[in-house]
């Protein structure tokens, strides 16, 4: 059975493993360098978990998927952004993501998390068709990339499902 946990700065090496991986087996996905996340020491990763909270999905006491939120007040009303989606490839299409977004809105009214924003490469056909099956909607116009030239993302927006 899947679990999702929330991690803490205690966790920071699980944060850093998956991180890492996501990079290296998807890295069109995603903006980072596995390199250069692999050189960052400990206290960078505890530091990100001031304003950044992690969660996992956990099979049989493995990480198999990685979510970040963050709290922010953002484009469309958006008050909290998600970002590092990842399930490690043996376990996609398995309901994963949607479990997760199920964990983030049973947390979300304690939280002041009304609307949940992500950004996604414009390209990444698989992933905003897997937001939009959870009720995402493509926002805004396309944003240039500051750091892949050619490629641009666009932000998604979902707003709570009613009680």
């Amino acid at each position: 059975m899947i679990k999702i946990k929330e991690l803490t700065q205690d966790s920071w090496g699980r944060v850093r493993a998956l991180r890492i991986a996501q990079l290296i087996e998807s890295p069109e996905s995603f903006s980072g360098n596995p390199e250069e996340e692999s050189l960052r020491e400990e206290n960078y990763w505890r530091e990100k978990f001031l304003t950044i909270r992690y969660l996992v999905a956990i099979d049989d006491d493995s990480d198999i998927a990685l979510v970040a939120i963050e709290n922010l007040e953002g484009d469309f009303g958006a008050t909290c952004w998600i970002g590092w989606c990842w399930t490690d490839p043996d376990f996609r299409n398995q309901g994963i993501l949607r479990t997760m977004i199920s964990f983030i809105d049973a947390n979300a009214r304690a939280n002041d998390w009304g609307v949940i924003g992500l950004g996604v490469w414009t390209d990444n056909e698989p992933a905003i068709k897997a937001y939009e099956k959870l009720g995402f909607v493509q926002m805004g116009d396309e944003t240039p990339s500051t750091n892949h030239p050619g490629r641009a993302h666009q932000r998604m927006i979902r707003g709570l499902p009613a009680l």
